[in-house]
């Protein structure tokens, strides 16, 4: 699975500026996911910026007070260069149609169509390409919508509803309230092939309930067989037991929401598992280039966390992270070859 979140869609964009024309006069998101491409542009290069529809109603966004330029003041008729921007590209279909829209409006300029991610070097109908991302692929603003969920385990807590507090969680009164009152987190749109969590089983009936409140769809809901929080807990069942299934399923995505269980899974299972609380991709053996940027944009943080620890625990900290099969890939890659 090709993954790109956030932070790499705006990498993709900073990485690439070079290579547009330096005299671009505006750039126009397409709904809805260009917009979030086409602002992080517009940011970053101090352009001004509007979605397709204002532009061809001949509407401007304004900008705030500490980016005014020059630039920023002109108006639609003065500007003749333009990026009509889309996150992504695949059957070329959304920018064929938005080519289409702006020369039936006869609005006069030079236009430039792109897409930050295209499923090939270059595409037909766009002028420009910043990144091949290649099928399979998911984004951090679709992941919730892709059709992947059908071959998915996905965990509940952290995921589609936040995590209940310590003071909800007491496996008594305070958790079964949670249980029917948990606040949603991330919708979606598609059916799930398996939600596999690590509420105990005894929680069946109002776990249920609330998915059906929520119009969450799915094929099966996969339960801890435990009698008590103080049992799971005395096993540390959590990663081991969403593990365990997954390898054993024909699923081949696990959405889990902690770090540190997603880790465990992709270790235990031998497949990929996508981590909402990093929003990484963790293979089980060897890391992808992608892959190893992703995790090591996490390294600054925790190096920040505590400055005086010594040399082991950044180690430490990165085979967690990378697991050891690819922590010892990475070191061989970096380490001093000998002189002849």
């Amino acid at each position: 699975m090709n993954y790109r979140s956030l932070a790499d869609l705006n990498d993709s964009i900073v990485r690439n500026l070079h290579r547009l024309p330096r005299d671009i006069d505006l750039v126009v998101g397409i709904p809805r996911s260009g917009l979030l491409a086409a602002n992080l542009l517009s940011l970053v290069a101090n352009i001004p910026l509007t979605d397709l529809d204002s532009f061809l109603d001949g509407r401007l966004y304004t900008s705030g007070t500490t980016k005014r330029s020059a630039r920023l003041k002109r108006g639609l008729g003065d500007m003749r260069r333009i990026l009509i921007l889309d996150d992504s590209i695949n059957s070329g279909e959304a920018l064929t149609r938005a080519r289409e829209r702006v020369e039936a409006a006869g609005v006069q300029g030079n236009f430039i169509f792109a897409a930050v991610y295209g499923a090939k070097v270059q595409h037909p109908e766009a002028d420009f390409i910043f990144e091949r991302v290649k099928h399979p692929r998911m984004f951090q603003w679709n992941f919730m919508h892709h059709g992947i969920l059908e071959r998915s385990c996905v965990d509940i807590d952290g995921v589609l509803c936040l995590d209940p507090t310590e003071a909800e969680n007491d496996d008594g009164e305070a958790y079964r309230r949670f249980l029917d009152e948990a606040l949603p987190l991330h919708v979606t749109s598609q059916r799930v092939g398996w939600l596999v969590t690590s509420r105990l089983e005894k929680y069946r009936a109002q776990t249920e309930s609330w998915l059906k409140r929520q119009g969450i769809e799915y094929g099966e809901l996969v339960m801890l067989d435990l009698p008590s929080k103080a049992e799971r807990q005395r096993l540390n069942a959590h990663g081991g037991f969403k593990g365990e299934f997954y390898r054993n399923c024909d699923a081949t995505l696990f959405i889990e929401s902690e770090e540190a269980q997603a880790i465990k899974i992709a270790q235990i299972s031998g497949k990929p598992v996508l981590c909402v609380e990093t929003h990484h991709v963790y293979m089980p053996d060897a890391l992808s280039p992608t892959a190893l940027r992703q995790q090591m944009r996490n390294l600054p943080h925790r190096l920040r966390e505590g400055s005086r620890d010594t040399g082991a625990r950044w180690k430490g900290i990165a085979r967690e992270m990378m697991g050891e099969n690819a922590y010892q890939t990475l070191k061989n890659l970096v380490r001093p070859q000998p002189r002849n």
